[in-house]
């Protein structure tokens, strides 16, 4: 793919190259009134295509930057996450002492002032 990508940068460079050399012409350009350059043609072209690229790099760089950033947290809670799930788990409670196996009356009513025994 490497091999691809190179291939391409090389046909445009020179194409660029080219083009540059046909149009090695001298262009008058009127800034402001009585502002007036003279440049060279394929000068302009680059200028012109630099100034009209750097909005686009802007906006895709701070689009990067915010999606690095949720990355990095979503990063951050699934490594908590794994902690943990990896966690020793917690000791098992000892069980309830046995019942007794006699079953002892319980005498929970109370006796009556009235009864004299």
């Amino acid at each position: 793919m490497g091999y691809l990508r190179t291939i391409i940068w090389v046909l445009v460079t020179i194409i660029i190259v080219i083009f540059a050399m046909a149009n090695w012409n001298p262009v008058t350009v009127t800034i402001w009134p009585g502002q007036v350059l003279d440049t060279k043609l394929p000068v302009l072209i680059v200028v012109a295509f630099l100034l009209g690229s750097l909005p686009m790099w802007i906006a895709l760089r701070t689009t990067r930057w915010s999606l690095k950033r949720r990355l990095d947290t979503s990063e951050r809670q699934l490594a908590d996450m794994r902690a943990l799930a990896n966690r020793p788990a917690d000791p098992v409670p000892a069980p309830p002492p046995p019942a007794p196996t006699q079953a002892t009356p319980v005498n929970d009513i109370p006796p009556s002032p009235f009864d004299t025994q």
